[in-house]
């Protein structure tokens, strides 16, 4: 009998060895794919693709019927609605939504409250905003023992928490075009905050646009004495660098062409920030 380094390989080895040399590949691949997208987005701040499934989950006949109300959805094409649905009933399945003071938790609740945080990341590749785990709604106005006072929403990224007040979050989605609104403002703390956090592409573009654009007002006296004396956007704006973005994500969602044509510069920035090129924003 030959000795056993002598032996000649065996179906079953060379199964192994075929399925080795595939996950090798695959892994090369895989990390030349992402260094290759990491240097286009250093340079264009924009990702390979966006949008690719699968298989695409489908909302409910009611939560589709609600979400049809929804403007945004309604601004977009055939095939970019099939993709928001998709990511609002990712979105309802991944978050715990809590009902608080009584308040039920129902779809029109889940869908609104999704749709919001689908909209702003609908540039995101990665949409879950993955700091948030529970989202809890009172009601109305709730009190808040971070600074012993009444808040219309919150977000705790140590709890991994969105706190909102119905009441204030349906006046800012009933209201299109008054640059207040609730759910896009606490999202959009919740989506910095992930920002950096994070290292996907979507976080990169997020983060590092909005470092070139706080650099660009830093070094430009001109241009924030204009944006100040404009008074376009509201003086809460210009409280810290985190409530600054969040309205700055408001207004660009609420009155884009009144932003654009005041202040293109900062406009495309934002759009650049969320990698936005749907429903002519």
């Amino acid at each position: 009998m030959l000795p056993h380094f002598l032996m000649l390989e065996t179906p079953s080895n060379n199964i192994i060895i075929a399925i080795f040399l595939l996950a090798l590949l695959i892994m090369m691949l895989y990390y030349g794919f992402r260094m290759l997208e990491m240097a286009r987005v250093m340079r264009y701040k924009k990702p390979f693709f966006t949008h690719f499934y699968l298989i695409k989950k489908r909302l409910t006949p009611k939560q589709k019927l609600i979400l049809k109300d929804f403007l945004f959805y309604g601004r977009l094409s055939k095939k970019e609605k099939g993709y928001f649905e998709h990511r609002v009933a990712c979105f309802i399945e991944d978050k715990t939504f809590i009902g608080r003071d009584q308040l039920r938790i129902d779809d029109h609740v889940k869908v609104l409250i999704s749709a919001t945080a689908i909209m702003l990341t609908f540039g995101f590749r990665d949409f879950y905003i993955g700091l948030i785990d529970k989202i809890f709604v009172y009601p109305t106005p709730f009190y808040s023992k971070t600074n012993d006072d009444y808040h219309k929403g919150e977000f705790n990224p140590k709890l991994k928490s969105l706190v909102l007040s119905w009441e204030d979050f349906i006046y800012g989605y009933n209201i299109g075009d008054d640059n207040l609104n609730l759910g896009i403002h606490e999202f959009a703390h919740a989506i910095h905050l992930n920002s950096l956090k994070e290292r996907d592409v979507s976080s990169t573009i997020f983060k590092d646009s909005f470092k070139e654009l706080t650099e660009i007002l830093s070094n430009s006296k001109p241009m924030r004495d204009r944006l100040i004396a404009s008074r376009y956007f509201r003086e809460y704006a210009y409280t810290n660098q985190f409530e600054f973005l969040a309205v700055l994500i408001e207004y660009f969602f609420e009155t884009p062409v009144e932003f654009k044509a005041q202040f293109p510069s900062i406009y495309f920035k934002v759009k650049q920030m969320l990698n936005f090129s749907y429903a002519k924003y």
